[in-house]
C-alpha cells in the first residue's frame, strides 16, 4: 500500500491513498492503529512529508563501499547520531545551503524506516513487525560543520529543510529492505548507485540495536545510512549548488527530488 500526506484543494492535511497524479482516496482514522481507504476522493493541491516524526535517528557509515571512500574503517557497532525534526522537508521543496555554511552541502541517498509501534528492548527477529513502513530521504549534510568546524554531527546534519522526506510511504509486510537497489541523481547524472544489501548492519539489526538504548515512538524515523558516491568523496568533490536539483531513488519505494537554493536573511 502507498500513503501519501497531502493538502487538498481546501487547504485540509489529508492522508490518503493516490489514484491518479493529482488525486488520492482519504485514509480515515490512525496511521499507527486502525485506518481504512475510504471512497472519497480529493484533489492534491501539495505533497507533504508522509508524516511529522517525533524523532528522526540517522546511522553513519553504514555501507561497506561508502566507509571505504572516506578513508573509514567498517564499524564494529553502529554509528549512530540525530537530526533536529525541525530539518523535515517535503517532497519538492527547497533545500536551503544555510547562510553560516552554504559551501560544501552534500547529498546522501538514505532508506528511511518508519516505526509503526512503541518498541524496547525488542530482539533482531522480531524487528520488521514493528516497521510501518519505509520511505526515501536524503540526509542533507554541511560537511565543514560535519568535519571541521565543529566536534560533533548535529548541526552538520540539521539545519532546517536538510532531511527531505517522501514523497510516499510503503506499507508492505513482505518487502525485504535490504534488497532494494537505491541511487541518487544530481541534475539528472547518477551519483550514487548502490544496493540496501551492502549495509553493515541490516535494518532488522538496527532496529533492535537503537531499541536497546532508546524507546522508539510511533513514527520514529530511522535512516539507515547512505552509499558511496556523495559528494565529498568526489575528484574534486561536488557540493550542492543554487539552481541545483537532488534526486533519491529507491525501486519499490519511490522518488524523492527538491531543488537547492541559498537561503537569504528573512527568507522564510
Amino acid at each position: 500500500m502507498r500513503i501519501i500526506r497531502f493538502e487538498d484543494e481546501s487547504g485540509t492535511i489529508q492522508l490518503g491513498e493516490p489514484v491518479g497524479e493529482k488525486t488520492a482516496r482519504v485514509i480515515a482514522g490512525d496511521l499507527f492503529g486502525a485506518f481504512e481507504t475510504t471512497e472519497e476522493v480529493r484533489d492534491v493541491r501539495r505533497l507533504l512529508a508522509p508524516l511529522v516524526p517525533p524523532n528522526i535517528i540517522a546511522i553513519g557509515l553504514n555501507y561497506r563501499r561508502h566507509a571505504e571512500e572516506g578513508g573509514s574503517q567498517v564499524p564494529k557497532h553502529p554509528v549512530v547520531f540525530a537530526k533536529l525534526t525541525s530539518s523535515l522537508a517535503n517532497p519538492g521543496d527547497p533545500i536551503f545551503l544555510p547562510i553560516d555554511a552554504p559551501d560544501e552541502v552534500d547529498y546522501e541517498a538514505e532508506l528511511a524506516v518508519v516505526i509503526g509501534k512503541l518498541a524496547r528492548h525488542i530482539s533482531t527477529e522480531e524487528a520488521l513487525d514493528y516497521v510501518l513502513g519505509y520511505t526515501c530521504a536524503n540526509d542533507v549534510s554541511a560537511r565543514d560543520c560535519q568535519q571541521r568546524r565543529d566536534v560533533q554531527w548535529m548541526r552538520a546534519k540539521s539545519f532546517d529543510t536538510f532531511c527531505p522526506l517522501g514523497p510516499s510511504l510503503i506499507v508492505d509486510p513482505e518487502l525485504d529492505p535490504n534488497s532494494l537497489p537505491i541511487r541518487s541523481k544530481l541534475n539528472g547524472k547518477t551519483m550514487q548507485e548502490s544496493n540496501t544489501e551492502d549495509m553493515c548492519f541490516s535494518v532488522p539489526t538496527l532496529i533492535s540495536y537503537l531499541s536497546q538504548h532508546f524507546t522508539l515512538l510511533p513514527g520514529t524515523i530511522i535512516l539507515t545510512g547512505t552509499p558511496e558516491g556523495v559528494g565529498f568523496a568526489q575528484h574534486p568533490p561536488v557540493y550542492l549548488r543554487e539552481g541545483d536539483a537532488i534526486t533519491v531513488e529507491i525501486d519499490g519505494i519511490g522518488t524523492l527530488t527538491n531543488p537547492v537554493r541559498r537561503e537569504e536573511m528573512f527568507e522564510r
